[in-house]
């Protein structure tokens, strides 16, 4: 089985947060952000 080992960027990851949380944006923009949101590290917070 092949990994995919590419991970999204902060940069990315922040401006798909950010679409998630605004409701200007259609259904279909705030699934490719969640998809995105889904291929990035975990943060290390605790």
């Amino acid at each position: 089985m092949v990994t995919n080992k590419k991970q999204t960027s902060k940069a990315v990851a922040t401006k798909a947060s950010q679409i998630l949380k605004d409701n200007r944006y259609s259904y279909n923009s705030k699934s490719v952000a969640g998809g995105t949101l889904a291929h990035t590290r975990p943060s290390k917070k605790k």
